[in-house]
């Protein structure tokens, strides 16, 4: 098993009722059309598949998806979704659980190769996932770019949501690369629930020299799900690499 933190069933349970933006048509609808397009006719598999967030509207739009997800819990949301003939998980780490076949895509979103801790790790992720690709297959990965811009000397801490019902903000590790996220999230009855978890960050070509490790070349980055141009200023990137045929 990697060093990813296992999800709780408290945290599977609410995971879809916090996460309502993310699953809003906004932000689902150029996801999936991006991925959708890139399957084709094959098969795809979404490594850490969670709840279901992107792999459920995805086989509703006809598109042929398993799913890996190391956390019972939140493959067990899913499942009260769709059942296991129509979307097949298997329980395990994204970086060495191998499922039958070959597929077209192999995807991870939102950030979550982070969730694996080492370099080690996130190298056997991109191993992974061209293992299960045919050739010409495409590798995809949505990843915020750390923003260590924000912080001046001497500072840890960078904001990335206030609002009214949450507060969120990161520390960084800056010789471990690692940073924790905190979360301040308000409940029903006023009171403050506070939950942090762990990540790994990487920058961009730092994931280019580990997809060529996994003997995978680099095909498209950009900036958002509907194409935008990756600058220097982008907050996150999707980056596509390719498996040779």
């Amino acid at each position: 098993m990697t060093s990813s933190e296992l999800w709780t069933r408290a945290t599977a349970d609410r995971y879809d009722a916090e996460e309502t933006e993310m699953s809003s048509a906004a932000v689902l609808g150029p996801t999936l059309a991006f991925l959708a397009e890139l399957a084709g006719d094959g098969r795809t598999l979404e490594f850490a598949i969670g709840t279901g967030r992107v792999g459920v509207p995805l086989r509703e739009r006809g598109v042929p998806v398993a799913g890996i997800e190391l956390s019972e819990h939140m493959a067990a949301v899913l499942r009260r979704k769709i059942d296991e003939d129509t979307l097949p998980v298997a329980i395990g780490d994204m970086a060495t659980t191998v499922v039958a076949g070959e597929f077209t895509l192999v995807y991870l979103v939102y950030n979550t190769i982070t969730n694996l801790l080492t370099q080690d790790e996130q190298v056997e992720c991109f191993r992974n996932a061209a293992r299960h690709l045919e050739p010409g297959g495409r590798f995809v990965i949505e990843l915020g770019v750390p923003p260590l811009r924000f912080l001046p000397p001497g500072q840890v801490a960078v904001p990335f949501d206030v609002s009214e019902q949450h507060l969120g903000f990161d520390t960084f590790d800056l010789v471990e690369q690692i940073l924790v996220s905190h979360h301040f999230t308000r409940d029903g009855d006023g009171r403050y629930r506070r939950g942090n978890s762990r990540h790994r960050y990487a920058w961009p070509a730092e994931l280019d020299l580990m997809a060529r490790i996994a003997g995978l070349e680099l095909e498209r980055r950009v900036a958002d799900w509907d194409g935008a141009p990756f600058t220097q200023d982008s907050a996150k990137h999707i980056s596509v690499w390719r498996k040779p045929i």
